[in-house]
């Protein structure tokens, strides 16, 4: 068979593979998509002398906005005050406000900021251009816990942030909150499961009663 023949054959093959819907497309496929089984949360005891509460765009015109955020607030405010109770290190990241977030304008006063423990940082990545990473390590804080708004945004880009600086992460699952349901479950099997294994081997699911403070 001559050669030009060959390469007209081979021509149209690739043209017609090239017109052929893909069948390997997430898109194409997304009604197929199984969730799988939930992550095991865990049961977890922290030094609280090594250990800092995290507390992450827990604002009153973002959280307001959603009914979960909403709903997380007893959670979040039991959470801080565990916290305070056993004299941990607790830095919040305000957000809003036009970059103007004072500690007033969290959700709750009874989970008001102190002095130094704050700063107004935008992103999924509290750890970027603020005090964070200094707070921590003068501390000598080894474990963070993180209680966010959102789940899928400020947890987990801090979470894996955290992870890469060589701290362990505890993330309770009822002190973050996200749009719905779906948003949550995308962030907690990211976190648990669908991450890289450095990131997912050094954080820990769980739920705030889960957690035990060890005495002084």
């Amino acid at each position: 068979m001559p050669s030009s023949r060959f390469a007209a054959i081979g021509g149209a093959l690739i043209l017609a593979l090239l017109g052929s819907p893909s069948v390997a497309d997430v898109i194409s496929e997304w009604s197929t998509a199984v969730a799988p089984p939930p992550p095991e949360l865990k049961e977890v005891t922290v030094n609280p002398g090594t250990t800092a509460l995290l507390l992450l765009d827990i604002m009153k015109a973002g959280c307001s906005a959603r009914p979960r955020c909403v709903a997380a607030m007893p959670t979040i405010v039991h959470m801080h005050d565990e916290a305070r109770a056993h004299n941990m290190v607790v830095w919040y990241s305000l957000v809003g406000m036009n970059g103007n977030a004072t500690p007033n304008d969290v959700m709750d006063a009874a989970i008001k900021p102190r002095d130094g423990e704050w700063y107004r940082q935008g992103g999924p990545d509290k750890f970027l251009g603020s005090t964070l990473e200094p707070v921590l390590k003068q501390a000598g804080i080894q474990t963070v816990i993180i209680c966010g708004n959102s789940f899928q945004g400020a947890t987990v880009g801090t979470s894996q942030e955290a992870v890469q600086r060589g701290f362990k992460v505890i993330v309770p699952v009822d002190c973050s909150a996200g749009e719905d349901v779906y948003h949550e479950q995308y962030a907690a099997f990211q976190l648990a499961k669908g991450g890289p294994v450095g990131i997912t081997s050094n954080v820990t699911l769980t739920r705030s009663a889960m957690i035990r403070f060890l005495s002084p």
